[in-house]
């Protein structure tokens, strides 16, 4: 899963408290920030020196600084900034007042903080959607100028065409047509080039086109030449822009000639599939993109199917490496006994296929799915000299206005596809936008009936991921990771851990977690060198009392220290609940245990904190610690924490380690310990890092 996009946030409040509970409440709801605050004019000229920030959020009432003078410096930037305002309560005096300033997007209640959380959700949405209309703006402008260039030098005779008349042809073009430059045809309509006999539905066509109809993908008729002789042409349209106006690009080709076989060849191997003879990933996706542009213009009768065979790896262990061909050749000749004429099939993954329905109502995907489904189910493989049968996992998307983009439209299949394979596959998941809140009703509650399960029977998976000590500390250190067994596969928390929180499953899990990781210290107990595990807790489970008392006599009956848990929470959240989290910690301490705060360094004064909650770990922030030898600003505030947090007496812990490059940053800064995938992939074992 890819990392939340870091939102530079600039904040105008007098005081720092007030800027750090709202820093606190976007950052739970998933909003990665990198915060300065502000609260006078000349802070903010200061800050927008080196700091271009998304977002600012201002509190009218500051005492320095007006909303005035921060639309004014914003806009002196020349850069697209949101400019919202914080406000305690909205009555028609407050909205008069703030908007009558002209620069403000929004206005946010401080105290309402689903309504914070939305109206910044939806400014930042708008800005990146005002950004990427410029990008991808200028990547139109760049791609025409391209166009434009090649253009002549296209064999292809083409000219665009605006309200009948030519506004450019190549030379190829006018070659076919006689004419020695474009002079010669400037004058001209389209019109004067088609026989007499094509004329009137030549005409006809043009109207519908100035209506806005789609023209035919291809028209067969007589040209005429300047000259006046005539020949048989294929004209094929697409729609173009040519100086910013709307024209039609109009193509002149001769009929099919006798190497239309060949053709036809070569275009089946750019696009197929030798395996299968479905079309190839490639293709396939070019496939997705038409059918997305179908929908933008008001297409309804269009779904994407993704289907992959269930447990592939133990039917591959049934038939052997060398019948894996066979299995695929196979399921992709079962999958063209159900295409429908306009339906498109591709092989797009090393054994997941896709499928795209076109000319079907919505009614009718679910029974296509679910024939794929049976088809396969019933179905017999030869492979690899044995007979065998397979089943399979069907997921896929409507698609319509709402998730017209490829790759949303991908992500939905896909989706719908994970969670029909983790059901025990089988089955068919289809995603339907239009009854979306239904469906994502029903498939939380199988999400939340398979955490239950988990918890009862032992269901969830402890992973240990090594920490690797970098100034030579005795011991040996661990991440602990949780994974959920599912039923064909083990599955993340990225995907059930937000469905837990909302029902109000995550102290059971965590404490399914350090009961776990406890007895696995337990069974070290032989160990000659001490293990030391983090542990990840929410911020509900330092409101729950009984907890340390639980841990305590977990670690008796383990025979296990509390030296040897290391609780751990991020930084942001531990602000916004910290008179149980000091409590907490502070008994935990008492026992002997270990705390850390993750996502460290991203506040205004992170070390603030450590004034409340006597952390002995500091994991500096990932946005703070990605490709540091590329970054100097982050490398120099990786130095400024370490220093400041070695002179507090605190370790540093620098994770997502993914690459070589960063590791002579760690060791010169003093990092005591680091973690990442560079270093130790998780596993299901302690496995030291030798």
């Amino acid at each position: 899963m890819l990392p939340e996009p870091i939102t530079k946030l600039i904040i105008a409040e007098d005081q720092a408290e007030d800027a750090e509970q709202i820093i606190s409440v976007l950052r739970n709801s998933g909003i990665a920030l990198r915060p300065q605050r502000i609260s006078t004019e000349e802070e903010l000229a200061a800050s927008l020196e080196s700091f271009t920030p998304d977002l600012v959020l201002a509190n009218p009432g500051c005492k320095d600084i007006t909303l005035a003078a921060i639309g004014r410096a914003l806009d002196a930037t020349g850069k697209d900034v949101a400019l919202l305002a914080l406000t305690d309560k909205l009555t028609d005096d407050v909205v008069a007042g703030i908007l009558a300033d002209g620069n403000v997007r929004g206005i946010a209640l401080r105290n309402r903080h689903d309504q914070l959380q939305a109206v910044v959700r939806r400014e930042l949405d708008s800005l990146n959607t005002r950004r990427n209309v410029r990008r991808l703006e200028a990547s139109l402008r760049e791609s025409e100028r391209r166009c434009d260039s090649l253009l002549d030098s296209s064999r292809d005779p083409i000219a665009y065409i605006h309200e009948g008349t030519h506004v450019r042809a190549n030379n190829a073009y006018l070659e076919m047509f006689g004419f020695e430059g474009f002079e010669d045809v400037e004058g001209l309509t389209i019109l004067d080039l088609i026989a007499p006999q094509h004329t009137a539905d030549f005409k006809d066509l043009l109207k519908r086109l100035a209506r806005g109809e789609k023209p035919p993908p291809k028209l067969d008729l007589t040209a005429q030449r300047g000259d006046g002789s005539t020949f048989e042409a294929v004209m094929e349209f697409a729609p173009a822009t040519y100086e910013g106006e709307p024209c039609q690009q109009i193509v002149f080709r001769l009929p099919a000639t006798a190497n239309s076989e060949t053709e036809k060849e070569l275009h089946r191997l750019k696009t197929g599939d030798p395996l299968t003879g479905l079309y190839n990933r490639t293709h396939f996706i070019e496939l997705v993109d038409e059918a997305v542009a179908r929908a933008i213009d008001g297409a309804t009768d269009q779904a994407l199917l993704l289907l992959e065979p269930d447990n592939y790896r133990s039917v591959i262990d049934t038939v052997g490496i060398t019948g894996a061909d066979d299995v695929l050749r196979q399921l992709a000749g079962t999958i063209k006994q159900r295409l429908g004429e306009s339906d498109r099939a591709g092989r797009i993954g090393d054994h997941s296929f896709g499928i795209l329905l076109s000319g079907h109502a919505q009614a009718d995907v679910q029974q296509i799915a679910e024939l794929l489904r049976a088809s396969a189910e019933t179905a017999i493989i030869e492979a690899g000299g044995r007979s065998t049968s397979l089943t399979i996992s069907v997921g896929g998307s409507l698609l319509g206005e709402k998730n017209a983009k490829s790759q949303v439209l991908l992500s939905l299949a896909d989706d719908a596809l994970r969670a029909a394979a983790g059901q025990g596959g089988n089955r068919i998941d289809i995603h339907d936008p239009a009854a979306a809140d239904k469906a994502e009703a029903a498939r939380q509650q199988q999400w939340l009936d398979m955490i239950d399960s988990a918890l009862e029977q032992d269901g969830f998976i402890l992973y240990y991921q090594p920490v690797v000590n970098l100034q030579g500390e005795e011991g040996e250190f661990y991440e602990v990771l949780l994974r959920m067994r599912g039923p064909t596969e083990e599955v993340m928390p990225a995907h059930f851990m937000p469905i837990a929180e909302r029902n109000d499953r995550l102290l059971a899990i965590d404490r399914w977690v350090i009961e776990h990781a406890i007895t696995a210290l337990g069974n070290r107990a032989g160990e000659s060198k001490p293990t030391t595990l983090f542990i990840k807790l929410s911020t509900l489970t330092l409101h729950d009392e009984t907890l340390a008392n639980w841990v305590d006599a977990k670690l008796a009956a383990a025979n296990v220290k509390a030296s040897q848990l290391v609780f751990e929470v991020p930084e942001a959240k531990v602000m916004t609940c910290l008179k149980p989290a000091r409590e907490f910690v502070d008994r935990w301490r008492k026992s002997g245990g270990g705390f850390g705060l993750e996502q460290f360094g991203s506040g205004l004064n992170s070390f603030q904190a450590l004034k409340h909650i006597d952390a002995d770990y500091l994991k500096i922030d990932r946005a703070l610690t990605t490709d540091l030898a590329h970054h100097a600003d982050n490398e120099q505030k990786v130095r400024e924490l370490c220093s400041q947090a070695h002179a507090a007496g605190k370790r540093i812990v620098v994770e997502w380690i993914e690459e070589a490059s960063s590791m002579p940053t760690l060791f010169s800064a003093g990092v005591n310990f680091a973690q990442g995938n560079f270093l130790a992939s998780p596993s299901s074992e302690m496995r030291a890092v030798t």
